[in-house]
């Protein structure tokens, strides 16, 4: 049964000093912290939790990852997040570990912050992660009544099963799930400040107090707290994801409407968007989602719906996945367009790699799904992306990469403008007509002033729009 609530009782009931250490290490007070798993969750929330004020170990099985983060460098561009890592571990309050022996016994709070991708199979979520660093916490011992927290994004029932396994093992030990809602590009600001906190706890245990306890600067600052039983606490990142795809995928499909009736997508997206019941947020038309949470999500929530016997509910999520992978080959096809038909030898400048601006991820990434769609029929494909060029090589080998804005459109025949970085946005449409071949710009994320572009002598092009702004005279 839901025992949802929100409020903000007290944080007093941990205790002053962690157990185990009467002085306390290093003299802090408040629970010793574990962060398992180091990549872009984990990495983040241990520095964060230092920055909090608490004594913290990260613990990876990757030595390459845990020597990166023990000398000041972060493996993934995170705006803002390498400064407080450096910081924290000068401090002394943050470490990090390959060993689980150095966490197991000492920590109060274990955070599980392990992958959970998508099963090949049947696009399930694979818990073989969250299932290794359990059974290592384990084998290896708790502290006595210490607290296992997962923030990785689970299918419903899995906190359950995770209850049993680590009660059967240490009857004084407690879980709680405490889902994660990072974006990429925020995730600092997202963790010191979110927009609300979800407690997913057994009822009658001490993991609500003990959570209000870590997270007392944050509830005191205001962040709402929503306590609520294990399913509804895993059902949230997964619900409140599908219905931001959905809410992304119904914009693009207004755009294909849009195309085949010409009207304008953008226009359509505002008016719609002062509806208080719709808001403009996620309203923004393209090229479609990617990265490493919303398509893996959505896929994973429709498997287990079929585990559970109720796979039609969430029919409609195979046909958000369809529009979003619709908008890239529209966007292939708009290019060949904007060419008169063919892409075959052309050159094209490629702005963007990463799935968003402010990442390196290139995980189910739109703009290098078109980039290598446009390669492979025929095009010579130049990409230059501020952060993901080191990613996205390996990745795609059959393209070029260049160092600059500059490098990349030299000589190009159209460019494209594939993730909405500022850099892109601030350029200048007037200087970059001495460097391209042809001025032909395919913007595929919205993120250009098309007047302003045209002004300058291009020919603009974007999905859901016409290809060129109806004049005064044409009003007439």
């Amino acid at each position: 049964m839901s025992r949802s609530r929100v409020g903000r009782p007290s944080t007093s009931e941990w205790p002053t000093t962690p157990p185990g250490d009467p002085a306390g290490a290093a003299g802090e007070t408040g629970p010793r912290i574990a962060v398992l798993g180091t990549g872009y969750l984990g990495a983040t929330h241990a520095v964060c939790m230092a920055e909090l004020g608490f004594t913290v170990i990260g613990y990876d099985v990757d030595t390459a990852k845990v020597a990166r983060l023990s000398v000041g460098e972060v493996p993934f561009f995170e705006p803002g997040l390498e400064e407080l890592l450096r910081k924290n571990l000068e401090s002394g309050r943050l470490s990090f570990t390959a060993e689980i022996g150095d966490v197991a016994t000492w920590a109060d709070v274990h955070f599980i912050c392990v992958g959970t991708p998508q099963r090949p199979s049947d696009g399930g979520a694979d818990l073989t992660y969250v299932d290794a660093v359990v059974d290592a916490l384990i084998d290896t011992g708790l502290a006595p009544g210490a607290l296992v927290v997962g923030k990785s994004t689970v299918p419903t029932g899995t906190a359950a099963a995770l209850a049993a396994r680590i009660h059967a093992a240490a009857p004084d030990a407690e879980l709680a799930w405490n889902p994660e809602f990072l974006r990429e590009g925020f995730a600092v600001n997202d963790t010191l400040r979110p927009d609300r906190l979800v407690f997913g706890v057994m009822p009658d245990g001490a993991a609500e107090a003990r959570l209000r306890a870590v997270y007392a600067q944050t509830i005191e600052a205001g962040t709402p707290v929503v306590v609520t039983d294990y399913a509804t606490a895993e059902l949230v990142k997964v619900a409140a994801n599908a219905f931001l795809a959905t809410k992304i995928s119904f914009i693009n499909a207004m755009a294909e409407i849009c195309d085949v009736a010409g009207a304008d997508v953008l226009e359509l997206a505002t008016s719609i968007g002062y509806d208080a019941r719709i808001g403009s947020r996620f309203l923004r038309p393209g090229i479609g989602f990617g990265g490493g949470c919303l398509p893996k999500d959505i896929r994973a929530f429709q498997a287990r719906a079929t585990e559970l016997g109720a796979a039609d509910s969430l029919a409609f999520l195979a046909e958000v996945d369809a529009v979003n992978l619709r908008a890239r080959g529209r966007a292939v096809t708009l290019t060949r367009s904007a060419l008169g038909g063919t892409v075959d030898g052309r050159r094209l400048g490629v702005l963007g790699a990463a799935f968003k601006p402010n990442s390196d991820d290139i995980r189910d990434s739109p703009a290098l799904d078109i980039a290598a769609a446009l390669a492979a029929d025929g095009a010579l494909v130049t990409v230059y992306d501020p952060a993901a060029v080191p990613n996205a090589r390996p990745r795609y080998p059959s393209l070029n990469y260049a160092s600059s804005v500059r490098e990349a459109v030299t000589g190009a025949d159209a460019v494209l403008v594939l993730t909405e970085w500022g850099e892109f946005r601030e350029l200048d449409p007037a200087a970059l007509l001495s460097y391209v071949a042809g001025a032909v710009m395919v913007d595929g994320r919205h993120a250009l002033d098309a007047a302003r572009w045209r002004a300058a002598g291009w020919t603009y092009h974007s999905l859901g729009r016409p290809a060129a702004a109806p004049t005064e005279a044409d009003a007439r």
